[in-house]
């Protein structure tokens, strides 16, 4: 099952945490995949590196999402390079957090377009080629603040939050060419991300996930493989919550 033998992916911000997980996991199940990084390349190359070593194929493609334009461009350019483009994995984002008062406006427009511009940005290049094959992926990484909000993310809680409205947009616009668009909502999830919480703040959080596990980066690429697969035909504009409990 989710065999993925023969696709094509693209994985923005590839290169760590989910973004590494779900690179790796495509390839398991055969897909070439395309390392999405705009920094880090040393990280990128070890991701495609670990994929090839274990016998798939892969390697690291540099474009920043937050140049939607170029972004654009890249994805759209790597698809007719390939031949084609089967799955678009928009994971890449940051996270600013403040309160609103101390929110700066420039941190706001950056978070808006590295998370949701720069994930529509990418469906954008990528639905071209996946129209014309009748056939395609688009899967954006949201997170359960995008449902629930959290007090000092309100910025952070908007990006991920329009990305669920995205998701339900493009899939009513491209459902006819047989074009599926989902996201994903991670909970709390060991990444480079969440590292930086104080051990009160991830006791808090654990606190309130009925598992009482933090979620792993696998976890999530796991849900995202499913997604991917041709078993997921008949599912889109949905959102898979993967956080353990904490969000229902």
């Amino acid at each position: 099952m989710f065999d993925l033998t023969g696709k094509v992916a693209i994985v923005t911000g590839g290169s760590r945490g989910i973004g590494r997980a779900t690179a790796i996991t495509l390839a398991s199940r055969g897909a070439r995949v395309l390392v999405g990084f705009v920094s880090g390349e040393e990280a990128a190359k070890e991701v495609a590196s670990v994929i090839e070593t274990a016998g798939g194929h892969a390697e690291p493609a540099r474009f920043d999402v937050a140049d939607g334009e170029g972004a654009a461009r890249a994805v759209g350019e790597h698809a007719k390079r390939l031949g084609q483009l089967d799955i678009l994995v928009a994971n890449a984002g940051i996270s600013i957090d403040a309160l609103l008062p101390r929110l700066k406006t420039e941190d706001f427009d950056r978070i808006l377009d590295v998370n949701l511009k720069g994930a529509v940005a990418c469906a954008k290049g990528a639905i071209r080629s996946m129209m014309r094959a009748k056939r395609g992926r688009i899967i954006f990484v949201s997170s359960v603040v995008g449902e629930m909000g959290n007090a000092g993310q309100t910025a952070y809680a908007a990006s991920k939050g329009g990305l669920l409205a995205a998701a339900k947009s493009l899939a009513r616009e491209y459902a006819s060419r047989n074009v599926t668009v989902n996201a994903v909502t991670p909970g709390f999830v060991e990444t480079d991300m969440t590292g930086a919480l104080t051990a009160e703040q991830k006791e808090a959080m654990l606190g309130v996930v009925p598992l009482a596990r933090a979620g792993t980066p696998e976890d999530i690429a796991a849900g995202i493989a499913f997604l991917a697969s041709d078993e997921a035909g008949y599912i889109t504009g949905q959102t898979l919550r993967i956080n353990g409990g904490m969000y229902m």
